[in-house]
């Protein structure tokens, strides 16, 4: 296992790309596979590439906020409080892997975004108090709860075909939660992975002598958030409001005001939005001022520009395969070598596959759910099912694509490639306990 991790990990260093130019390459291959296996001709892949390029501006501002926000109310003296508290229970590095690995696992099932951030904000905290673990495999183990989360509360495709008139309506009706997220093999595969991915995580711990050890000084917060004393009659009335703990107050709890409201009329249902609604409010509360809140927002801004620039090029990525028809023609492929006992789990397959170039799952479901829906009533297999091997697929490959390892990169200061070698292992392992859970139930 120890040769195999090192192994790994040195493949990762050496060939593993920084996530602007995985894109680049990525965008390059896909014009070329359109141009191969589809009538596309290269004035019209370059025509979809630009004209997709903008299409995930609402998505990516979304998961700046995510970042920062998330950043933001993390660094408030509550949450430090509350993390590094948790963070002094493991008393080893192997207790340290497990613990962050639980934590990410539950946060990422009930909210995929929430359990992004607080992933890798307990892992730096983590980092932080125990002697002698593994910082990126810390980080790793923090984004390895993301495996879970379409599996979960949050899970966009069945979370879409629950809702009256979503687009395939009309094919497949109304899908509740019970025979999507709430399902037996569903379920099954969840909880294996539960128990799983912690056991796997805690294994992968290098030797010492292979260790990476993060410098504690490197994780401290550059900026206190304490502003110079200055006497009160000195103060300007600008000075005044931004220092005043009343304006916090207020907005904090009219922010509070609107959650109280949303969920009574909503139930417990996160979106992103509301997701960064509660970092956004909670952080502007805890932070105290506004003054203390915006120099929280200005060092978590540092981390964002990795989502800034690379969501475009990923949106003009996704133009392509939509467009061109070359992801209905990839999950054509996998449809015409099965039967239905395989169906779901070549499903399974092909939407990782697919996941490389749509990293989104709404954007995905879209795209597939035409070719899937038609071949699972043909074949008679559970819409349900399908519908849940495609949100699966989705799921798994995240591993090994570091779109969406960006946020919890930009916390941790690492590059993909330090996190990747040990992803790659975990893309393998839940890689067979899906398929095995959508095979056998």
């Amino acid at each position: 296992m120890k040769v195999l991790i090192s192994l790994s990990n040195k493949l990762m260093q050496r060939y593993l790309p920084d996530p602007f130019l995985f894109v680049i390459i990525l965008t390059f291959f896909v014009a070329g596979l359109s141009l191969i296996l589809t009538d596309s001709t290269p004035l019209q892949v370059v025509e979809y590439w630009g004209g997709g390029f903008w299409g995930l501006l609402t998505f990516a501002m979304q998961m700046v906020l995510v970042l920062i926000t998330g950043h933001a109310l993390a660094s408030s003296p509550f949450f430090k409080k509350v993390l590094g508290s948790l963070a002094s229970i493991p008393k080893s590095p192997g207790q340290a892997i497990v613990l962050v690995s639980v934590i990410s696992l539950l946060a990422c099932w009930i909210n995929w975004g929430f359990g992004l951030v607080i992933g890798a904000l307990f892992a730096k905290e983590l980092a932080k108090k125990v002697d002698g673990v593994d910082y990126r495999l810390l980080i790793a183990s923090a984004y390895s709860g993301f495996l879970v989360w379409h599996g979960g509360l949050s899970g966009s495709i069945p979370l879409t075909i629950a809702t009256p008139e979503h687009f395939a309506e009309n094919i497949i009706g109304i899908v509740p939660t019970s025979e999507t997220i709430f399902s037996t093999y569903n379920l099954v595969i969840v909880t294996a992975l539960f128990v799983t991915i912690p056991l796997i995580n805690r294994l992968m711990m290098p030797t010492k002598d292979q260790t990476v050890v993060v410098d504690r000084s490197l994780l401290e917060d550059s900026d206190s958030f304490q502003a110079a004393t200055v006497e009160a009659a000195e103060l300007t009335p600008a000075d005044r409001l931004e220092n005043s703990r009343i304006v916090s107050l207020v907005t904090g709890f009219l922010g509070l005001a609107f959650l109280a409201f949303y969920f009574v009329n909503n139930g417990w249902n996160l979106n992103l939005d509301i997701v960064n609604f509660i970092f956004l409010f909670l952080g502007i509360l805890l932070h105290g001022t506004p003054k203390h809140f915006l120099e929280a927002v200005g060092n978590a801004v540092k981390g964002a520009s990795g989502i800034i620039i690379q969501f475009p090029f990923y949106a003009g990525l996704m133009g392509i395969m939509v467009s061109t028809g070359l992801a209905t023609v990839l999950s054509e492929a996998f449809v015409s070598i099965s039967t239905e006992s395989t169906f779901p789990v070549l499903v399974f397959w092909s939407a990782g596959l697919v996941n490389f170039f749509v990293p989104s799952g709404g954007g995905q479901w879209a795209v597939q759910a035409p070719v899937m829906l038609e071949a699972a009533q043909s074949l008679d297999v559970s819409i349900a099912k399908t519908a849940m091997a495609v949100a699966w697929g989705d799921a798994w490959t995240n591993m090994i694509q570091p779109f969406w390892a960006l946020p919890a990169l930009a916390i941790a200061g690492l590059k993909a490639k330090d996190i990747m070698g040990f992803c790659l292992i975990l893309l393998f392992v839940s890689g067979a306990i899906i398929s095995l859970g959508l095979f056998l139930f």
